[in-house]
């Protein structure tokens, strides 16, 4: 990610006007993440395609987004990705590949973006959580910042010339495991649920 900070300010630089313009937000809770200085999960809802536009503007440092392999399909599009820190993961598959990718990104210092349910909601509802921000979180022992998008269309969905709210909750500390032991299905649970009600509590 670091050969890459110069490409990630221009393009976020770019970016910030026109969204300002077209599809205006607020951001509330930024303090919960102006003092970190080391690696964080930020674990956000899914409401549209501008949900990763969205958290980038409004985060300064640099966010390695795991995004849904059919995006690096297009090859410029996937190059700009990639560019920009995103890696691909096979979504239904426990792509190990992807969990090494996003562990490595944690390790070396940097902010991983995960949207925790997997998918985009069409209804503007919150879906049920995925394991994913909690495996990793629990496996490397990364604290969560709950991140919670609300569009000011029909539905809480993200729409033109309506303000969108960003909102950033304080970091989630995954629960304490001791080298060699094992990360229960139920402990994956309560943790993703955990998160996802800091989510749903913001809206």
């Amino acid at each position: 990610m670091e050969r890459n900070r110069l490409f990630y300010k221009l393009i976020r630089g770019m970016l910030i006007l026109p969204v300002k313009i077209i599809f205006p937000y607020e951001e509330k809770g930024k303090e919960n993440i102006e003092n970190i200085k080391n690696s964080y999960i930020l674990c956000s809802n899914h409401l549209s395609n501008l949900d990763p536009v969205f958290l980038l503007i409004s985060n300064p440092r640099p966010i390695c987004f795991m995004a849904k392999a059919e995006l690096f399909k297009n090859k410029i599009f996937g190059w700009i990705l990639k560019k920009l820190g995103a890696f691909a993961v096979e979504r239904g598959k426990g792509d190990k590949k992807a969990l090494i990718n996003a562990e490595n990104t944690l390790k070396h210092g940097d902010i991983l973006g995960i949207f925790i349910e997997g998918t985009r909601s069409r209804t503007g509802d919150f879906l049920k959580p995925k394991s994913g921000a909690a495996l990793l979180a629990c496996k490397t022992g990364t604290q969560v910042v709950p991140v919670c998008i609300t569009g000011g269309g029909k539905d809480n969905k993200v729409k033109a010339f309506k303000k969108t709210v960003i909102s950033y909750a304080e970091p989630v500390c995954p629960p304490r495991i001791s080298a060699g032991d094992d990360i229960g299905v139920g402990m994956l649970r309560k943790t993703s649920n955990n998160i996802m009600d800091k989510i749903k509590g913001m809206r």
